[in-house]
């Protein structure tokens, strides 16, 4: 039974992303948690009730020979639901815990080559619905002429593995694009801004799918509903209307590459 249980602790942090995180969610120390992985220390029972209640499993099912444990994650895994959807919405389950903190309304920047040479402005907002952390963002942006107008409202599901959080959204508009972001922090109890890469589908001049740096600015609580939507739309790379920072991580780098070219 002891060599039965580091055995299966491995298999499960292999399958659930960063180990200090684990910690962190758990509330176990990383010394005596790598002890438990490398088998020269047994928790307690109160530790191992709560290693079980993080992972959903049985204190019985974390003591098991391993063939018997993954039989049973085989069994109730990803994919073994009666329906296709809930094989889909796993990933994207029991995520209140991993991602209360970063509830709220964010603007999202990123450059796209639909608005060649800007800086794009969007308003997004993290929420909890029956279970799941939705994201709905709202896009609103129009041209120096005044000749071309984009409005666009995506909805989405959002999770997170390791440290770094997976946003699927897809357009309301009748056969709209779905679009892919993956965003990280720099520091745990840094919550301003949250950086990473945005992939969708420009639509003009020509659809094309294309990947972008993208970083979020935090909306302050202060900041009323029209100011944050007001705040939408496109700006010059070099706009002082923009938070420096931001600038700073959108221009170190190319804006964005698509399929055939790259800016």
């Amino acid at each position: 039974m002891d060599e039965n249980f580091p055995r299966n602790l491995r298999s499960l942090c292999a399958d659930h992303g960063s180990i200090s995180q684990i910690c962190r969610d758990i509330g176990i120390n990383r010394q005596q948690f790598n002890r438990y992985l490398n088998g020269s220390s047994m928790p307690s029972a109160h530790n191992l009730r709560r290693i079980a209640r993080h992972f959903d499993l049985t204190e019985e099912l974390l003591l098991a020979a391993p063939s018997t444990f993954e039989a049973e994650q085989r069994q109730t895994g990803p994919g073994t639901g009666d329906k296709s959807s809930e094989a889909f919405l796993a990933p994207y389950t029991g995520q209140l815990k991993n991602l209360r903190r970063y509830l709220g309304f964010y603007h999202s920047y990123f450059c796209t080559p639909s608005w060649e040479g800007r800086i794009f402005c969007s308003l997004v907002r993290f929420s909890e619905k029956d279970g799941l952390i939705i994201c709905r963002s709202y896009e609103n942006a129009t041209s120096g002429d005044k000749s071309v107008r984009q409005i666009s409202r995506y909805d989405g599901l959002v999770t997170m593995r390791g440290n770094r959080i997976f946003i699927t959204e897809h357009e309301r508009a009748h056969e709209g694009s779905v679009a892919q972001t993956i965003l990280y922090t720099a520091h745990r109890q840094q919550l301003k801004y949250l950086r990473g890469m945005t992939m969708g589908l420009a639509w003009r001049p020509y659809p094309h799918p294309y990947a972008a740096k993208a970083i979020w600015k935090r909306v302050s609580e202060r900041v009323t509903a029209r100011e944050a939507i007001a705040a939408c739309g496109i700006y010059p790379a070099q706009s002082r209307q923009i938070d420096p920072t931001i600038r700073s991580h959108l221009s170190v780098e190319p804006g964005y590459l698509s399929s055939g070219k790259a800016t």
